[in-house]
């Protein structure tokens, strides 16, 4: 529980981290995930806003990437997979969208079926995704 004092501490530890103004993208990501887990409900909107100003958006999807990646050859009849740790920031940010209490409003549930749908492009024909985990 967030009341226990090593969870206590290492919020406290993200806390004072969130307030740096070079946080990387997927720093920003797993933070506003472990804010919307501990009920931490203005530094997970923070942190969101912050990522959205961020996000690429492109084909009517929303997706995160690593700051100055090159762009994407546009390749007829070939279909870009993202590396994984593009799909796993992804993925926490669409996580940190939709855990929040009571629920999340509507505008939240619209973006965060923008997010899903760039997930789901990246889905190989197994059905799986590259992972570093």
């Amino acid at each position: 529980p967030p009341q226990h004092s090593v969870v206590r501490n290492a919020l406290f530890c993200l806390e004072m981290s969130a307030e740096e103004k070079e946080n990387h993208v997927y720093t920003k990501a797993l933070m506003a995930y472990a804010f919307a887990l501990a009920g931490k409900e203005e530094k997970r909107k923070t942190l969101l806003g912050s990522l959205e100003k961020e996000a690429v958006r492109k084909d009517g999807s929303v997706h995160w990437q690593r700051p100055g990646k090159e762009p994407e050859a546009d390749l007829p009849y070939y279909r870009h997979r993202a590396p994984s740790a593009e799909v796993e920031m992804t993925a926490y940010v669409l996580m940190a969208q939709l855990t929040t209490q009571p629920a999340p409003s509507q505008q939240e549930l619209s973006f965060a079926s923008l997010i899903a749908k760039w997930i789901s492009s990246q889905q190989n024909p197994n059905g799986g995704f590259s992972s570093t985990q």
